[in-house]
């Protein structure tokens, strides 16, 4: 256990600088998902009929394992951050979108009809009333996206993206035991500290009505 520490502390540089390529590349996936799909989860809650068609699609996604999306992109996008980031923002976008359409579908309509009876417009609705009732919601699928972009991330270093999977990897190639535990841990630790963190974010947007 010391020599791995003492590997730890002799790396430091090296585990620092890939678990900033690591969190660069997984937060920025995420957060363009998030971009893209919380408009248009509210886009679809207005076309239920198309909802199925896309939700579904989007779920296709997700069945594709990750190596065969990295080697598709690959041909297209070539080496580096670039493919490793198209691929890792197609994973981010059906928790997102999910999780949009079924939080703001599910709102009750006695809010939504007080509301219009009140007099606030289509917009007004969405904003005073669906979206702060939705939230806490949308913010669980932004949760669940996270955490998973984050463990494929290791995987984007197969194509050259950097990050922790690189000393992954190397460890596996090298048979190098403290290179592996090097870049596995601290993804570990991202992971759980992601999840954690947008768990109390998700806790201070629940409605104090909701949170029993």
């Amino acid at each position: 256990m010391s020599s791995f520490f003492d590997f730890l502390i002799q790396e430091k540089e090296t585990i620092f600088t890939a678990t900033m390529e690591h969190i660069q590349i997984s937060f920025l996936a995420v957060l363009l998902g998030a971009i893209v799909s919380i408009p248009f989860g509210i886009w679809l809650t207005r076309r239920p009929k198309f909802a199925q068609y896309i939700l579904t699609t989007t779920g296709i996604i997700q069945t594709i394992p990750s190596l065969v999306l990295f080697g598709l992109a690959m041909p297209v996008f070539g080496l580096g951050f670039l493919p490793a980031f198209v691929v890792l923002f197609l994973y981010s976008i059906l928790p997102i979108l999910r999780n949009t359409y079924t939080g703001i579908s599910e709102v009750s309509k006695i809010y939504t009809e007080s509301a219009r009876g009140m007099g606030m417009s289509n917009f007004q609705i969405l904003y005073k009333v669906e979206l702060p009732l939705a939230l806490p919601v949308i913010v669980a699928g932004i949760r669940l996206s996270l955490v998973y972009i984050i463990s494929w991330t290791t995987v984007a270093a197969l194509i050259g993206a950097g990050g922790l999977g690189d000393l992954i990897w190397t460890g596996l190639q090298r048979y190098r035991q403290e290179l592996i535990l090097a870049g596995a841990i601290p993804a570990s630790i991202l992971a759980l500290l992601a999840g954690t963190l947008i768990g109390l974010v998700q806790k201070i947007v629940t409605p104090k009505g909701l949170t029993k």
